[in-house]
């Protein structure tokens, strides 16, 4: 049943080109054109309301345990695949498999992340965000033992498939648990950190696996498990549900303010939760099976279809597609050669040299990627009328792209060369800085364009970022055998940025046009889609 246009302060209204918050959007910019709430003169999104049970009106302390859990998932996104990269010759015997083949069993899970997304998010909008959580990570547990326990290459090849697809939700469910606790002004910095998250988990990874190594190949997916079940039980213990019906508590429980109050002032304004009596966030049940009540639901192929559907919107399918295809993969490049660049150092050694990588992406998060980016946005809205643009989000982009290829050239010179393992490592540290940097933007660039499309545009992200990942390790080897160390990185840092940089200038300059020619989605959150 459709919602009563007192139902709906979010709607899409008869022009595709418009939406509406309590009032009309600007197609071109995506901001509500109508003053609410507001932080430093501009409008926050999502609106609060006076509900305690409120996810955006959670304690910090509260929002942060969630918000670590996610990034503890997001982690373990990634943790997964690299994590046995330097056991690969221990692998390699114990299966009767090549180089080539022991590859492959890092872009097999990666399979697993790229399909999961398509699974999980319509049930996660369906039923909330904690069971999905909870039932990823207990697949991702039992496939872990099972590839400890495997004997053969095919099983070993199955259990890390499940691996993948039950760690999957840690991307689209994850970030829309982010969307659910935190305001636009604060997305640069928390998705910043969600992104670090995955980005430390590909590079710790091996760092970790390299000393599980000097146990066996076994114990690598031991510890892995281990971590999985402490992952489950911080799920059971702290992880409320976020999944909040907004538009219909909007209705029904608004914030009392005038137009224009800043959200510092009226953030004590508190309703008795107990005045609606429809069971929200931490008053379900610890483990729920009936859909999340007071929003529109999707059906359960609605993820494919939206998945599909998004292509219409060429903002999102040029910057996901670019930044996946000619910059994010050739991180596999460096983690599944690593092996082979440095084979004669043990595994523990291999699994050090990522510090170089580690601390690149923790040094750009800290200083150049979310709160910077959130800064600039600031800046640049107060300069543009109090409106913020999601085109905003690309300035940081150029240098981005420029540090990885930098980083991608060095490093393959550095090994045809022979030079000291420190030049390596400054490669590394540029070339994840860079990735660092870019994955954040390309993610809040998204995100701001379609905001009450996130969970859409977040699975179409990741699906393309995986199936990178999957197709990687498939050429890498055969590529860098034909040409050598130099001339494959040195064509990859080519490509990073000459093919990155002038997509993102088309972007800045003619984005926001775009949008405004295909219009918005015709579908939205269900937390804005009230019945």
């Amino acid at each position: 049943m459709a919602a009563t246009q007192k139902d709906k302060p979010y709607d899409l209204d008869s022009d595709p080109g418009q939406l509406n918050e309590k009032g009309p959007i600007d197609a071109d910019v995506g901001q509500f054109a109508e003053v609410g709430v507001v932080k430093d003169g501009l409008k926050v999104h999502p609106q609060p309301t006076a509900d305690p049970l409120d996810p955006l009106n959670w304690s910090t302390l509260k929002k942060h345990t969630i918000l670590a859990i996610v990034m503890y998932l997001y982690f373990m996104f990634t943790y997964i695949t690299t994590t046995t990269v330097p056991s690969f010759p221990k692998l390699q015997d114990q299966l009767g498999i090549s180089y080539a083949q022991v590859n492959w069993t890092v872009a097999i899970p990666a399979l697993g992340l790229a399909l999961g997304p398509l699974f999980w998010s319509s049930l996660a909008d369906i039923y909330g965000r904690r069971i999905i959580f909870l039932t990823g990570t207990l697949m991702a547990f039992v496939a872990t033992i099972g590839a400890a326990v495997a004997n053969d290459y095919g099983g070993y090849m199955a259990a890390r498939f499940f691996q993948g697809f039950g760690v999957s939700p840690g991307a689209t469910v994850g970030m829309a648990v982010v969307s659910d606790l935190f305001f636009d002004y604060e997305r640069g910095q928390k998705l910043g950190l969600w992104v670090l998250a995955i980005d430390t988990g590909l590079l710790a990874g091996p760092i970790v696996g390299g000393f599980m190594d000097l146990v066996s190949a076994e114990w690598v997916q031991w510890l892995t498990a281990i971590l999985f079940g402490l992952l489950l039980v911080l799920e059971v213990v702290f992880m409320s549900e976020t999944l909040y019906p907004r538009n219909y508590m909007l209705a029904r429980m608004p914030l009392e303010h005038s137009e224009g109050t800043d959200i510092e002032k009226v953030g004590s304004s508190k309703d008795d939760p107990a005045r609606v009596e429809l069971k929200r966030t931490t008053k379900l049940s610890i483990v729920s099976l009936q859909p999340i009540p007071g929003m529109r639901h999707p059906k359960l192929w609605d993820s494919v279809l939206r998945f599909v559907l998004t292509f219409k919107y060429p903002v999102v399918v040029i910057g996901v597609l670019i930044y996946c295809f000619a910059w994010y993969w050739w991180i596999l490049s460096i983690i599944t050669m690593i092996p082979a660049a440095y084979v004669q150092y043990t595994a523990q050694i291999q699994g050090l040299l990522f510090l170089g990588l580690l601390l690149g992406t923790l040094f750009s998060e800290i200083f150049m990627s979310g709160r910077l980016s959130d800064y600039i946005v600031a800046k640049l809205a107060k300069r543009n009328n109090g409106v913020r643009q999601p085109e905003m989000r690309l300035w940081l982009a150029y240098p981005a792209a420029l540090l990885s290829a930098i980083g991608l050239i060095i490093w393959g010179v550095s090994i045809d060369k022979s030079y000291h393992w420190i030049v390596g490592q400054i490669a590394f540290f540029l070339f994840a800085a860079g990735i660092q940097m870019g994955n954040t933007v390309i993610t809040s660039y998204i995100v701001d364009s379609y905001p009450l499309q996130s969970m859409s545009v977040i699975t179409f992200y990741s699906v393309f970022l995986n199936l990178s990942a999957f197709a990687n390790p498939f050429f890498i080897a055969p590529w860098e055998a034909r040409s050598g160390f130099t001339w494959t990185f040195a064509a990859q840092g080519i490509v990073t940025f000459f093919a990155s940089v002038p997509v993102f200038v088309v972007l800045h300059c003619w984005g926001g046009s775009l949008r405004a020619m295909t219009g918005q989605p015709g579908w939205m959150n269900p937390e804005y889609d009230s019945v």
